[in-house]
């Protein structure tokens, strides 16, 4: 493998690939794990370099949007491509979003050759975009190592080694490897200035590399205390860890007055779990700092610890968007997959936020749809729950993920071999039923959500 010559420094290309998928739209999304991984390679002298094949600001996408448009989000770029095999019959348009792949040739034909090159990848489903990515990487450099990370590839190990076409699938969160990766790949040992068991020692994600910033993704703590059977964060973040709330006050108060960030986005499992220690003092500090700055919460909050005190901080402190993990009112199913909140609970959560200031377009529940042996009147019954507490329901569309409790029942639900390719995963194409993909039933939980129908 090439190492780096003696005196100079070795050259790092990290890569966020493309989406090919039915539908893609950037609701707070950036690629946190690689751009904190640029970060830690720039912090021990590595010169870095990155692509963004979502850029949603590219020079060459004509006019770009404001940044703070849509409070930081916004839609990709988007290019219809052929349906992948095994799902042509679907009456979806499946497209590449991001940039064109001209406007990517080009990108990479501006750097000069890494040593080293990255790319990371989230859904399983998403692999050909990933795929199409490394191919376009290793015609403008034939002769960098590639290396694939992420989600999918933590997954899906195999998979990714046999069809991505990267040199190496490495699983498993890399703050704590890449370093040791770094040096077998460049010859560069540098001693370690950070405790990747410490986040409050980790540098800043690099966010600075990116165009624009229209919104900051926060990681106050990694992992989940919960095993909820259709979930697999507890597989890819198996250690528990969390910032002190000061260091995430400080983070924040760095992105706007460095940058002018207003709009951040909480990526944590469990933002709310031990918050007496954590999210209270954390938001009692936001409060007093001041700042015009709004958060989102995409990822759903746990809904048995929003407590009145919790809720008027959340309020006062700038909350925007909220996101509730309900997932259905049916209790029996409510109790076996995850067991985190009972109705009324949910309820008296409601009552609490709404009382703190928050009116009910800004509260969102997640409910589950497709589940395997789900009726469709279960969701349906759980969308009516939630608009008479005055909120928005928000159907979240059942994916199958491999490592969880419930991968062995989607398997025997799907009319797809979900074992043999992940694709046929992919939630828009219903993939836990044994009929034919059909708009009816998706066209009547929109209209229900919508209050076109009682």
């Amino acid at each position: 493998m090439k190492k780096t010559e003696p005196g100079s420094d070795p050259h790092i290309l990290l890569v966020n690939p493309w989406i090919h998928d039915f539908a893609a739209y950037d609701v707070w999304a950036k690629p946190l794990g690689l751009l904190q991984l640029a970060a830690i390679l720039r912090l021990h002298g590595f010169r870095v370099s990155y692509v963004d094949c979502l850029d949603r600001f590219h020079p060459k996408g004509g006019h770009p949007p404001f940044p703070r448009a849509r409070q930081g989000r916004g839609p990709y770029l988007k290019t219809p491509v052929p349906n992948p095999p095994g799902l042509e019959d679907i009456p979806r348009t499946f497209s590449r979003y991001g940039i064109a792949p001209q406007w990517l040739s080009e990108d990479l034909a501006a750097l000069s050759p890494p040593d080293l090159v990255l790319v990371t990848s989230l859904m399983t489903y998403w692999y050909p975009g990933v795929a199409e990515t490394i191919a376009v990487i290793r015609r403008a450099f034939p002769r960098a190592p590639i290396l694939l990370g992420g989600i999918y590839a933590t997954l899906c190990p195999d998979h990714a080694a046999a069809c991505c076409g990267a040199d190496r699938v490495v699983t498993g969160m890399a703050e704590s490897a890449i370093l040791s990766l770094a040096a077998e790949y460049t010859g560069r040992n540098p001693s370690l200035r950070f405790d990747p068991q410490n986040m409050d020692t980790w540098p800043y994600p690099a966010l600075d590399l990116e165009r624009q910033i229209p919104h900051v993704p926060l990681l106050t703590s990694r992992g989940c205390p919960f095993s909820c059977d259709y979930c697999a964060s507890g597989y890819i973040n198996p250690v528990r860890m969390r910032r002190s709330p000061a260091s995430v006050v400080e983070e924040i108060r760095y992105w706007h007055e460095a940058f002018g960030v207003i709009d951040f986005a909480f990526y944590d499992d469990a933002l709310l779990i031990d918050a007496d220690r954590h999210v209270v003092p954390m938001l009692e500090q936001i409060v007093a700092a001041g700042l015009p700055v709004r958060f989102h919460t995409p990822n759903a909050l746990h809904i048995r610890r929003i407590t009145a005190e919790v809720a008027r901080l959340m309020f006062a402190a700038g909350f925007a968007t909220l996101r509730l993990g309900l997932e259905t009112t049916a209790a029996d199913r409510r109790r076996q997959m995850d067991g985190k909140v009972e109705q009324a609970e949910f309820v008296e959560a409601v009552a609490h936020l709404k009382r703190a200031g928050f009116t009910g377009d800004r509260i969102g529940a997640y409910l589950l749809a497709g589940l395997p042996g789900q009726p469709l009147a279960e969701v349906e019954a759980s969308i009516r729950l939630v608009r008479d507490c005055g909120i928005t329901p928000i159907p979240a569309y059942y994916t199958p993920i491999p490592h969880t409790a419930m991968w062995e029942k989607a398997k025997a639900a799907s009319r797809y071999d979900l074992e043999k390719d992940p694709v046929f995963t992919n939630n828009a194409v219903c993939p836990c039923s044994k009929d034919p993909f059909s708009w009816a039933p998706l066209t009547r939980l929109k209209q229900l959500v919508r209050g076109d129908m009682p």
